[in-house]
């Protein structure tokens, strides 16, 4: 699977942003470039993609793909304005990306609606698009892979919050939507994450069981939904991280602020917080 390109990344949409006319939004952005092809997993809310894409001098009409991780609006907000940018690009997604969505604290007894109609009734389904709807693993452009539906074999991971499938939240969302890009470069492994729903532990094994080979972690990057995160899983999860010494980890997103503290001072010297302006490089 090794690929031996660098990798070009830049976070497009994060919860912050730096740098002159970069904006911020609640949302996960991410623009992968390598081989001379173009990736874009997940889409923000929809209100900084562009703006943040032509602020920092990039096509979107030159996407060849579109990976969405999850169908949650701060994730797929983006979707309509990316189809329209990039109308030949192909769009990969879990069949129940596109379910109605809820999430309830539990404090008020009401839901919210966290995913978009655009999604839920399909409106993405354009005639001549390739769509892929699937469950398994697939190279969505040479060297890039999603991981598709990720087992959930651990016994201290969860989606990491209330999510339904029912506005009466009765249904409980598994968020079996939830998954992973990665890239099995000559150099060793880069992993990029939506929200980890499935559970940073979980993802990490399945892309070691598709890989096939142990490799050398370069890059964990996005949002890893640890906000609400026990104290078992946050040692579970430190210990996992611990046994693969990632080179460097970028926090994105709904990391959450106590898990980014616990991590950066047991990985200090890999730990980074990520940014809507971000540009990494991976060779």
């Amino acid at each position: 699977m090794s690929e031996k390109s660098a990798v070009r990344i830049t976070v497009l949409a994060e919860n912050t942003a730096q740098g002159e006319g970069i904006l911020g939004e609640h949302g996960l952005a991410i623009w992968i470039e390598v081989g001379g092809r173009r990736v874009l997993f997940d889409t923000g809310q929809g209100m900084a993609l562009r703006h943040n894409a032509e602020a920092m001098g990039l096509e979107l009409a030159g996407a060849d793909a579109i990976v969405l991780s999850h169908g949650h609006y701060d994730h797929v907000g983006g979707l309509e304005c990316m189809l329209e940018e990039a109308p030949g690009a192909s769009l990969h997604l879990h069949p129940r990306a596109t379910e109605a969505k809820f999430s309830g604290s539990g404090e008020d007894d009401v839901a919210h609606r966290v995913s978009i109609p655009f999604v839920e009734w399909e409106e993405f389904v354009t005639k001549g698009r390739r769509i892929i709807v699937s469950k398994k693993a697939h190279e969505v452009a040479p060297g890039v892979w999603a991981t598709g539906e990720i087992p959930r074999v651990t016994d201290f991971e969860d989606t990491g919050g209330p999510f339904f499938l029912d506005e009466a939240m009765t249904r409980p969302d598994p968020l079996l939507d939830d998954q992973a890009l990665f890239l099995p470069l000559a150099t060793g492994l880069i992993v990029i994450f939506g929200c980890a729903h499935a559970g940073v532990v979980n993802t990490l094994l399945r892309i070691e069981e598709l890989v096939g080979e142990k490799m050398p972690t370069r890059l964990l990057l996005g949002g890893l939904h640890l906000l609400r995160a026990s104290p078992q899983r946050m040692d579970e999860t430190v210990a996992a991280l611990g046994a693969r010494q990632p080179e460097r980890m970028v926090f994105c997103h709904c990391t959450g602020s106590q898990a980014v503290c616990r991590l950066g001072r047991e990985f200090p010297d890999a730990s980074v917080n990520g940014h809507a302006g971000m540009v990494l490089e991976v060779g």
